[in-house]
């Protein structure tokens, strides 16, 4: 699954374990989201939400 993870991070001048610290998550696990080598679980991934303030979908793309 394609993300936009790694701009909104940089948008907000956060290193990869700073995302990780306010997840809760190591930094080869937001690098890994970044790209796309794991999905997140769903939990994660509405934490992930929540911490950018947006939904979902605007963080995460299906892929077809």
């Amino acid at each position: 699954m394609k993300n936009r993870l790694k701009v909104l991070r940089a948008e907000r001048n956060w290193s990869q374990q700073d995302l990780a610290d306010r997840l809760e998550v190591s930094r080869q696990s937001v690098n890994a989201i970044e790209t796309g080598r794991y999905d997140p679980s769903l939990p994660l991934a509405f934490r992930i939400a929540d911490v950018f303030g947006l939904a979902i979908e605007e963080i995460f793309i299906r892929e077809q």
